[in-house]
């Protein structure tokens, strides 16, 4: 049976400063969604990478006295070290800066000139360097502020091509209406039609000619591809889209394909109206799903470097371990809603669901499996089940069915949610159970046995589950099951079959409780900086 296909990706990102723990949100959540998926079978496909061109770039490049190329490759390099800190799955980082993307776009842009989707004229308009970003007269106000970023704008005019988006308006719509999980959650949906296409959709500008770094548009000298047609085309430049070999392009953005893109509120306008758009000018399938994440808030509104308040992610994986930034930023906050960050947060999500619930489950039931069995596990009579047996295995089978469904439906905090349930109702079961009172019972033998049994499955269960999340853990886990490698299967997992006979080995704590004031005060510190620290 073949394998069903998925292709996930984040936004590529601007590399005009170093990446903090809100540029970590996404792709830390993108690569749970594509681990949950391999975890499941799918053959998967996970993108992530960078927007270097732009006028932004261009500027900050001068700025420090390097050229655009130059300023980029030294911030990729950051963000590929972090990413390999957070321990992103990603098969591909596509930079806009490779010849494999720019011979792309300029193929794109030659087609649409060839079938009259792109036109010469000029253009006059209210332009935000940070957004990169035209606006209206109506949309900066009279004070002429960026309605993205709050930045002041400046007038500009200079010759550009434009795309023709009166041509695609009325089947872009009828996309909406066919697919209405097209645009998640739904309110963002709302939130173009009534901002963007209702007031009226002007034409695209798609080329600049007031800086060149850029792509350059071969048809014309002097203009580079405005960075959104550049940067939205990554996506299928990274596949080999119009190139020698677009073997992955065939297997991902085929119709047999589910494709979703996980990006943040800023940019949706250009992923929902533009992005279909232009693949419906090229031919080619839209995306399944454009999936809108929150922002990672802080007490004093959005994490930047302006405001001071930017927790970098390094530090908090040097002290914590990864496994609990991830579990974190996939938990705490749900995905596609705005979340905060607070020190306090951080440190009672860690303790109370990883520390007492998670790595306590496992710490109990293996301390309890070496006193009773010498640390092997017991057998199961399925004759002497009792209510509470019954009652966790088949809330244990409800979660693995919750579990698919909330992920399928890009419901990922939800579905990690009902994990963590599943093993608050086994602690509570060791509770109801009491396995140290059935050990000085000789009548409950098989009881007792039954609950070890159970216990370990249901900690394996867990473990599978949450191992998109917990990447370093979940192996240590299966270590202390005494679980071979090519045991650790998820189909093995949601059988819920006995482990009787398998020797367990109880290591160190998974997750050690943190002092909550002690580390409360620590990332406060972090976060007040180098000026306040010295200050201080």
């Amino acid at each position: 049976m073949e394998k069903k296909k998925f292709y996930v990706t984040t936004p590529i990102y601007y590399p005009s400063a170093k990446p903090h723990l809100g540029h970590a949100y996404c792709s830390t959540l993108a690569d749970v969604v594509a681990r949950g998926k391999r975890l499941r079978g799918y053959e998967v496909y996970f993108l992530t990478g960078l927007d270097e061109h732009g006028e932004k770039i261009q500027e900050n490049a001068a700025a420090k006295g390097v050229s655009p190329q130059e300023f980029v490759d030294g911030v990729a390099e950051i963000f590929l070290k972090l990413w390999k800190a957070l321990r992103l799955s990603n098969d591909d980082f596509i930079r806009t800066t490779q010849e494999r993307h720019v011979k792309t776009v300029q193929a794109i842009f030659h087609k649409f000139i060839e079938d009259g989707d792109v036109y010469l004229g000029s253009y006059k308009g209210w332009y935000c360097v940070h957004e990169e970003s035209y606006w209206t007269e109506t949309q900066v106000g009279p004070e002429h502020l960026c309605p993205d970023c709050g930045r002041p704008v400046e007038q500009k005019s200079e010759e550009a091509y434009f795309f023709n988006c009166g041509k695609y308006v009325d089947s872009l719509l009828k996309y909406y209406d066919a697919n209405p999980k097209f645009i998640t959650p739904v309110g963002r949906k709302t939130e173009m039609i009534n901002n963007f296409i209702k007031p009226g959709l002007n034409d695209l500008c798609v080329t600049r000619t007031t800086f060149d770094w850029g792509v350059p548009v071969l048809e014309k000298e002097g203009h580079v591809v405005y960075v959104w047609l550049d940067a939205l085309t990554n996506y299928i430049s990274a596949l080999g889209y119009g190139q020698e070999d677009h073997s992955l392009f065939d297997k991902f953005w085929g119709e047999d394909s589910e494709i979703v893109h996980i990006v943040g509120a800023d940019i949706t306008r250009f992923h929902t109206i533009y992005w279909p758009m232009f693949l419906e000018a090229l031919g080619l399938r839209k995306p399944d799903r454009v999936f809108v994440h929150g922002l990672l808030m802080m007490k004093d509104g959005k994490m930047s470097k302006s405001k001071g308040n930017v927790v970098y992610v390094e530090p908090l994986i040097e002290r914590y371990g990864v496994d609990a930034v991830r579990y974190f930023l996939t938990r705490e906050i749900v995905f596609g809603m705005d979340g905060t960050f607070t020190p306090e947060q951080f440190v009672e999500r860690i303790n109370n669901d990883l520390a007492n619930d998670f790595g306590n489950l496992l710490n109990r039931t293996l301390g309890m499996l070496g006193k009773y069995y010498g640390g092997t596990v017991s057998a199961r009579y399925e004759e002497a089940y009792d209510a509470l047996d019954k009652e966790l295995l088949n809330k244990a089978k409800a979660t693995v069915k919750e579990y698919e469904i909330l992920n399928d439906d890009l419901k990922v905090t939800e579905s990690y949610a009902a994990v963590m349930d599943l093993v608050s109702s086994a602690n509570k079961y060791i509770q109801d159970k009491a396995p140290w009172a059935l050990a000085k019972d000789e009548t409950k033998k098989k009881e007792l046995s039954n609950a070890m049994n159970i216990l370990c499955s249901i900690i394996f269960l867990a473990g599978t589950l949450l191992s998109p999340v917990l990447v370093d853990k979940a192996p240590e886990l299966f270590d202390q099951l005494g679980l071979k490698e090519e045991e650790r299967t998820y189909e093995k997992a949601i059988s819920l079959e006995s482990l009787e006979g398998t020797l367990t080995h109880k290591g160190n704590l998974l997750f050690p409780r943190l002092e909550t004031e002690k580390e409360i005060a620590f990332i406060k510190d972090l976060m007040a900086g180098p000026k306040e620290k010295a200050a201080a």
